[in-house]
């Protein structure tokens, strides 16, 4: 795909002001307190994602989004940096068939076999979400979205001075907000009082979606209000979010396991996703748990995967949660870092990249 133009990154950077302007950017963060906490859950749903057994892991306090990250944030950072996403690259990702117009279906002639509503869709990527025709004009508080591994790294290291994506211990340390036990970041009931609390599929999968929620796709990030006592947004539902942690069975755990790390962008490797998203359901993706947790290559991207970004704790920070609460901060400078893998930058476009292979997922992994 060619670089992006002076006037289309000119044109993100006037949204990206204008959204600022109007509403909040999303970038606060909080700082969670370390201690030792029960990661996975012994009530297992998928044996295959090593969701169990539960056991014991120890964190030190770091910071983390409260919110995921938006499309006008992941402007911001292309317009600073002209940045390329894989999808971009590869010139296409995959989108649900019941989210794209007949005219984009009659141009698609393969699908995943084994999850026959993910289709790829040519010049499908975070500002044109659903194809060449589709752009994010308006949902500027959207997750960012069709974000490979290597792209949330690189968004995170330019985000903030130490920017990197959370490990799956800090990512449920974070969702749990401190509670111990619980299925949802918000309690054992999906629905308390009768209240939606996140983004997920209404209805029949994959045929029909109510939203019953108010959202039939992604929502803004801060739609359904802080999720657990901490306050963070967005930890279940909505969009999938990346972590730094490499796939591995926790009941067979090799010595690393528990945060194993790769180099982001190394295409052949699994990583950890949490969250679950705006498509998941019950009788499907039953992955809106905290507990929950299930992979992807490096290199794939989709419809409904995002990030948010973690730092570790300044010293100053880390007295301010020795009580064992979190606390808001306020949010950070952008811009101070460089995005990995950048050597070569000509023309406001990075080149040399290496993407790899853009994998399809198998039928548990989007």
């Amino acid at each position: 795909m060619k670089a992006h133009s002076a006037a289309w990154l000119a044109a993100v950077a006037l949204a990206a002001g204008v959204a600022r302007a109007n509403r909040p950017d999303f970038r606060e963060q909080i700082v969670v307190p370390g201690g030792r906490f029960g990661l996975g859950t012994d009530h297992i749903e998928f044996p295959l994602d090593a969701e169990g057994p539960a056991r014991p892991v120890t964190v030190k306090p770091f910071v983390l989004d409260k919110y995921e990250v938006s499309i006008d944030r992941f402007a911001e950072f292309v317009n600073a940096t002209g940045y390329i996403t894989e999808a971009e690259r590869f010139g296409w990702s995959f989108v649900h068939e019941k989210a794209l117009d007949e005219a984009v279906l009659q141009t698609i002639t393969q699908a995943v076999q084994s999850v026959p509503w993910w289709l790829p869709v040519d010049n499908a990527s975070w500002s044109h979400p659903e194809g060449a025709a589709s752009d994010a004009s308006g949902r500027g508080s959207h997750p960012a979205v069709h974000l490979s591994h290597a792209d949330a790294d690189a968004f995170c290291a330019w985000a903030m001075p130490g920017g990197r994506l959370p490990t799956e211990v800090e990512w449920e340390r974070a969702a749990r907000g401190g509670k111990e036990g619980r299925m949802y970041a918000w309690g054992n009931k999906l629905k308390p009082r009768n209240k939606h609390r996140a983004n997920i599929w209404q209805g029949q999968f994959p045929l029909k979606n109510t939203a019953r929620d108010g959202f039939k796709w992604a929502a803004p990030v801060d739609a359904f209000g802080p999720q657990n006592q901490w306050g963070f947004h967005g930890v279940a539902g909505n969009a999938w979010e990346w972590t730094a942690t490499e796939w591995c069975d926790p009941a067979r755990p090799a010595p690393d396991c528990r945060g194993k790390q790769a180099p982001a962008d190394a295409g052949d490797v699994e990583w950890v996703k949490k969250g679950g998203s705006f498509l998941c359901h019950k009788s499907y993706c039953f992955r809106y748990r905290v507990a929950a947790r299930t992979k992807n290559t490096a290199n794939s991207g989709a419809y409904n995967l995002g990030a948010r970004c973690a730092r570790d704790a300044t010293p100053e920070e880390q007295r301010l949660v020795e009580n064992g609460s979190a606390v808001q901060v306020g949010a950070p400078e952008v811009g101070n870092a460089v995005p990995p893998s950048t050597e070569g930058v000509t023309d406001g476009a990075k080149v040399g990249y290496r993407p790899g292979q853009h994998a399809a997922a198998g039928a548990d992994e989007l």
